[in-house]
């Protein structure tokens, strides 16, 4: 065999096994695929809660629709409203406490305000002659159609000072944002959100709730972390092994764990914050492992957010299952 045929037949073997090698992934992907999936039950919905403005109250819902964005009952869409500064950056419970106390409902087409010491405010959902402005969340721009000078004026009063603050509205039609745009130890870029800090859907027990406040002088409620679903029937922290999950016809994805902060320290019933617990309970038995330290520093984990895999409606009550394969 000359030199230039030995090469030829060289090349031909590196073909055949690159190609061999290649036809053995793609059946191992589709083995993979194929394989049947196992659904164990680990809970049960007790709450469903939305909050239709970012820091503001929890609605209690029976029934809502799991969207790509969020939780959904009739005109209420979870965190579709923001309270921004007069040039655009947001305003939270972490600034502003007592926004924890605002109430934003929405019926036959109007949004109504309520709060302490505040009479009711009623507007239109849409208005469309209101400019969409450019607002600043975790230092990402995402846009919100601006809900007027009386919902500015009123929100204005109720905090207090001389800023202006205004409310703007997320509609349907406007750009999103990236739920992990600022994460950087999180390349993809696939999920998108409205006014969630990171995922579209936020998951906590009731059996992590009662571990905690068995640790603490007065115990909490869910509210006080902000939650969407929470899950009864469990053990405590189980929630944080459940990568897949369905419930009814809906499946969501883990993304990450929930990590806290000082918003944590303000009391949804008095919009008082106390900067203190239960952030410094959590933090002593809550910490990630030293190999998650460069995602969640020193933040203490409780809950876990969720993207939206397959959309549909949820009921309290619906049992929760785990997806293995």
């Amino acid at each position: 065999m000359n030199p230039r045929e030995l090469v030829q037949n060289k090349r031909s073997a590196l073909l055949l096994g690159g190609a061999g090698a290649a036809l053995l992934g793609f059946g191992l992907l589709v083995r993979h695929l194929r394989r049947p999936e196992k659904l164990v039950r680990v809970g049960v919905v007790s709450k469903l809660l939305i909050h239709p403005l970012k820091s503001g109250k929890a609605v209690s819902v029976a029934v809502a629709e799991c969207r790509d964005l969020g939780l959904k009952h009739g005109e209420l869409q979870d965190r579709h409203w923001l309270v921004v500064t007069d040039d655009g950056h947001m305003v939270t419970g972490r600034q502003e406490p007592r926004l924890v106390l605002v109430s934003l409902t929405c019926q036959g087409g109007r949004v109504r305000l309520s709060g302490p010491d505040m009479e009711d405010l009623q507007v239109p959902i849409h208005q469309p002659e209101n400019p969409v402005i450019s607002c600043r969340v975790f230092e990402t721009d995402v846009q919100g159609r601006d809900c007027g000078g009386e919902a500015s004026r009123w929100l204005s009063r109720y905090l207090g000072g001389e800023r202006t603050f205004r409310l703007v509205h997320f509609e349907p039609e406007m750009r999103t944002r990236c739920s992990t745009e600022n994460e950087p130890f999180f390349p993809r870029c696939d999920d998108q959100v409205a006014y969630p800090d990171v995922g579209p859907v936020m998951l906590l027990s009731e059996a992590s709730l009662q571990d905690l406040s068995g640790r603490l002088e007065k115990g909490v409620t869910a509210e006080r972390f902000r939650p969407n679903i929470v899950i009864g029937d469990c053990e405590p922290f189980a929630e944080d092994s459940w990568e897949e999950i369905q419930i009814g016809s809906v499946r969501l994805q883990r993304l990450m764990s929930c990590g806290r902060c000082v918003f944590t320290t303000v009391d949804p019933e008095t919009g008082v914050i106390s900067r203190k617990e239960p952030l410094q309970t959590l933090k002593s038995y809550r910490l990630c492992k030293p190999s998650e330290k460069h995602i969640y520093k020193s933040s203490p984990l409780f809950g876990q957010l969720h993207t939206v895999k397959r959309t549909g409606v949820l009921h309290v009550g619906d049992a929760v299952y785990k997806i293995s394969r």
